[in-house]
């Protein structure tokens, strides 16, 4: 189980006789009861399947009858289970009810009536006829949004919540009392389809269930609707949802997002009706593109690389990504002046015969067609979106090859276009599929430096879905790189939800782990071939010295995907299991976890074991200190242990992740595993830490950030793995080789800058050697060379970014102000950029502010310590609220050992600095977080883990 990369674990109790048989509970409740369920679809299908399962008994089950020859799913369910089914086409005429339809119902003899989805008018003498009466489910939180299309008015009226009721039925039109309510936020972007499959239908489903359990224990609310704020709206139809152009920007977007998919918002273009779908607010400067004359609208809408632009009355814009024309033929939007432009395929013997096996699949799904012919349309003969999924399974096991979405359906619903459209997929000619990437290039470093400044969502680089860019800034002359795609609340949903894809229904979640590694070790050969490039990028983003950019930054982000690939088909427990029935039987070997002896062991021959599962969408929000290889440290075991990814990098060093997300592609990572968004991280970031559909969030940044995090996982009960700040003491005795002390110490100091999560905050220096120490370490710190970070000579870089320059040259004046002495630097570097001297303080005394709070800039903080004085400077040196790293120099091993054991830190160096390891876990106690990134240690195992790394060997001391 990997730190970095969470899996689930869990646990299963069986018998050995049967150990594959799992049985899942359900909670008991008193009483059952005798439903008669009335509606349709899907939806009812589920609350069938649901009800049954809880052990209420189905009396009944009322539904719409067959549909050009299809019955309705609910029937078919019912139908299979040996469940009376009747399907009237009404239940009144005249105003009246029909007595053989109202006798028919009252023999089957349910206490309550339960109505999901239900269309129909049902009478008053039904629904009031069981004991219990009448439930019935509504899309909307009454009394807001009476009547059928409740759902789309919540958008077209840009409400910020939507959700459901179920409530008792009564003589009105949703107007019944009250049973139970749930609610969810409106995103910006939504759809009646984001919120019926996100919230409505998953929970609607759990909701029905729960209502009919109150019912059966006699715990169901009752409570009357208030007037006040209730609406009633018509019903949606086509010839009421055209668009009305004299309207700002989002009443537009509301108006197109309410409609999308049904009835669907139209419009006239060329003199014939468009029907528009996939719209989205548009928040930047009027991009280029083919104007489009739409009747009623005041201006040309723009059809752009992206989709068509269309605007408001405000003049501000709306993206719509697809259209659909008359015939039923929908196309992107994008491409509607190129739309009549596609050559018809010639199809070859292999592809004619595919052809042959789908128009067999379409002629079974649509049986009531006698002939599927090439003008055969899927929807208009009667197939539902419940088809669609069957249709594209059906050909994914008869051609396995051909990986089809639910929107190529919709895209191509004439069996012809279908055909075409599957056959430039299966030849690799769809341009959707291939890897669109746009470039800043730069000569840089004797070489061409390409860098992708887009978001990376589901496999594609696009532009933020609002449009917005900020500027990524060299650090070592202060000149902008690029203009870099500033991620909306939109694109953390939108990658968020194809990360979640990815792993539920994507080919991620299927292939074996081995192949997963192989993947790993492709992506670690891409970023070991394309090292300079990425060296040079991190350099001029993050003002890392090239060398070291190359060393560390790079190679050990290499180092890291290549040790947890060759984790991928390792993090399984095997144990051989001897079957204990038959006892001559020879041992047969299962991947299942570790064993667990319980005491129902015996009599009864049970069996407990445990099995390590991937854990979900992981959120990854990294620093900018070291910027590649945080993400390594993150994401290589989220990845190895099987999950998805969402990653943010900090704003100010967006570039490496964005190469590596170019990287991901090409090393065959499926669409969806790894997402990139750059952006904000009070916006992203805090979007990404209270997201309901993130299971774990990892972070290395700032304490204040971390409890935050925590607030916000907490919400949803997220795992989360902090590493934050630090104060690491380093702890120099006058028996250790001083020469060695001073050149680690400033390592420990400055290295990377001084912007190194463990460096050394504090140095205790014994009272003998303190003068000495402090005069070698100035004479080394002249000879270092600040300058260029891209010039092999160059020793000291800028630091990361201007405002961070301007808070170390604060700390430097505090130090000042407390009276502690400034031996050397505490200066801006005079030469453009944002270069900084690498400074010495001494005399610090414990109080004082430089003595607690860390710099993370190349800020040395040196106090003294008497001679011999042990267990004073632990006291002093433990005195701190973080508990990252510490270190400790001298000559005797009884007293390295002591001090490392009482020193309250994760990592604890000795006689060495700054030696981490990808097989070494790494992470802090107290106020620096929990967790492990790297090693193979897992956290269910171990309370509290400190490494000592010696100069000479590594050992190992765990905490239990």
């Amino acid at each position: 189980m990997l730190r970095a990369g969470p899996r689930l674990l869990r646990t299963i109790c069986t018998t050995a006789a049967n150990m594959f048989c799992f049985h899942f509970f359900h909670q008991a409740y008193q009483h059952k009861l005798k439903l008669a369920l009335i509606g349709q679809s899907i939806f009812g299908q589920e609350v069938y399947n649901n009800l049954r399962k809880e052990g209420h008994k189905v009396v009944g089950v009322f539904t719409v009858p067959d549909k050009n020859g299809q019955a309705d799913p609910l029937a078919l369910a019912a139908e299979k289970d040996g469940t009376p089914v009747f399907k009237f086409p009404k239940w009144r005429a005249k105003g009246k009810s029909i007595e053989e339809v109202v006798a028919a119902y009252k023999s089957v003899g349910a206490e309550l009536n339960v109505l999901p989805f239900c269309t129909q008018f049902i009478p008053m003498d039904v629904i009031n006829c069981p004991k219990h009466g009448s439930i019935i489910y509504h899309p909307s939180i009454l009394p807001r949004h009476r009547g059928a299309s409740a759902i789309n008015w919540t958008l077209i009226q840009g409400d910020k919540k939507a959700g459901f009721t179920i409530f008792w039925a009564d003589e009105g039109l949703d107007t019944g009392p009250v049973l139970l309510q749930r609610e969810c936020d409106v995103g910006q972007n939504d759809t009646v389809d984001d919120l019926y499959n996100r919230f409505l239908f998953p929970e609607g489903v759990k909701a029905m269930v729960e209502a009919v359990n109150l019912i059966a224990d006699g715990k169901a609310p009752c409570i009357p609707q208030s007037e006040e704020g209730a609406t009633y709206e018509g019903i949606q139809k086509k010839e009421n949802a055209e668009i009305s152009w004299d309207q700002p920007a989002t009443a537009l977007h509301n108006w197109i997002r309410g409609h999308d998919k049904v009835p669907g918002a139209w419009t006239t273009i060329n003199e014939q009706m468009v029907t528009f779908y996939g719209s989205s607010l548009l928040d930047a400067s009027v991009p280029a593109g083919q104007e489009l004359a739409i009747k009623g609208a005041s201006r040309p809408g723009l059809v752009t690389k992206n989709g068509l632009v269309v605007f408001g009355n405000d003049g501000k814009m709306v993206l719509v990504r697809n259209l659909q024309f008359e015939d039923g033929r929908m196309i992107p939007a994008s491409k509607y002046f190129s739309a009549d432009e596609t050559t018809a395929l010639e199809l070859t013997e292999e592809e004619k015969k595919i052809a042959e096996d789908i128009r067999a699949i379409w002629k079974g799904i649509l049986s009531n067609v006698p002939v599927i012919e090439d003008s055969t349309d899927f929807f208009k003969s009667g197939a539902s979106s419940m088809h669609v999924v069957r249709m594209l399974e059906e050909i994914k096991q008869k051609h396995s090859g051909l990986q089809l979405q639910n929107e190529d359906v919709y895209m191509a619903t004439k069996f012809a276009d279908f055909i075409q459209m599957t056959v430039r997929k299966l030849r690799g000619e769809d341009k959707e599929e291939e890897l669109v990437v746009n470039y800043v290039s730069k000569n840089l470093n004797n070489m061409t430096v390409n860098m992708p400044y887009q978001c990376f969502i589901n496999g594609q680089f696009i532009d933020a879905d609002d449009g917005k860019t900020f500027d990524t800034v060299n650090p070592a002359d202060g000149s902008v790189i690029a203009s870099v795609s500033s991620a909306s609340l939109a694109d953390v949903d939108k990658a968020v939800a194809a990360a979640k894809e990815a792993f539920e229904n994507g080919e991620w979640g299927k292939m074996n782990a081995r192949e997963r590694g192989r993947i790993l070790y492709r992506l670690a050969d891409l970023m070991e071939e394309h090292q300079e490039e990425l060296a040079t990028i991190e350099s001029i983003d993050s003002g890392a010295v090239y060398t070291l950019a190359l060393k560390t930054h790079i190679g050990m982000s290499v180092q890291t995907f290549r040790y947890f690939a060759g984790w991928c088909d390792k993090i399984q427990a095997s144990v051989y299991i001897k079957e204990i029935i038959d006892s001559s039987a020879s041992p047969h070997f299962f991947s299942v976890g570790a064993t667990i002896p319980i005491n129902q062991a015996r009599p009864n021959h049970n069996l407990t074991f445990t099995k390590k599962e991937p854990i979900g969408v992981c959120a990854i929000i990294i620093p900018w200190n070291y910027p590649l290889m945080m993400l390594a440290w993150k994401s290589a075991a989220c990845l190895a242990a099987g999950n998805t990814l969402v990653l943010k990098p900090a704003q100010v060093t967006p570039l490496t992740s964005l190469k590596f997300a170019e990287l991901s592609a090409k090393a065959g990572f499926p669409k969806g595993v790894i997402n990139i968004l750059p952006g904000s991280g009070g916006l992203v970031g805090q979007h990404l830490s209270e997201h309901p559909d993130v299971r774990k969030v990892g972070f290395t940044g700032s304490t204040p950030t971390g409890k935050q995090i925590m607030k916000s996982a907490a919400a949803n009960l997220k795992k989360v793995s902090l590493e934050l700040g630090g104060k690491s003491p380093l702890i120099i005795f006058s028996d250790c080789e001083l020469d060695r002390a001073v050149k680690m110490g400033m390592g420990a100091v400055y290295f990377n800058k001084g912007e190194n999560c463990i460096a050394a905050g504090r140095l205790f220096v014994e009272e003998s050697i303190h003068d000495e120490f402090v005069k070698k370490v100035v004479e080394e710190i002249k000879k270092m060379k600040i300058g260029d970070p891209l010039d092999r000579s160059t020793d000291h870089g800028p630091q990361n970014h201007k405002a961070h320059l301007e808070k170390l040259l604060q700390y430097c004046e505090t130090g000042v102000k407390e009276g502690a002495t400034l031996v050397y630097g505490g200066r801006q570097v005079c030469r453009p950029g944002f270069f900084m001297e690498p400074t010495v303080f001494t005399d610090v005394e414990d109080h004082m502010y430089i003595a607690q709070e860390e710099s993370f800039g190349p800020v040395m903080v040196i106090s003294k310590f008497k001679n011999g004085d042990v267990d004073g400077v632990l006291q002093r040196a433990n005195a701190t609220e973080y508990g990252l790293a510490s270190g400790v120099f001298t000559k005797d091993i009884n007293k390295a050992l002591y001090i490392s054991e009482k020193l309250e830190a994760g990592t604890v160096f000795i006689n060495t600095y700054n030696k981490t390891d990808v097989a070494a876990p790494f992470g802090g106690f107290k106020l620096s977080g929990f967790g492990k990134d790297l090693g193979k240690l897992s956290p269910s195992l171990i309370s509290c883990l400190r490494v000592l790394i010696n100069e000479r060997s590594t050992a190992w001391l765990q905490c239990m």
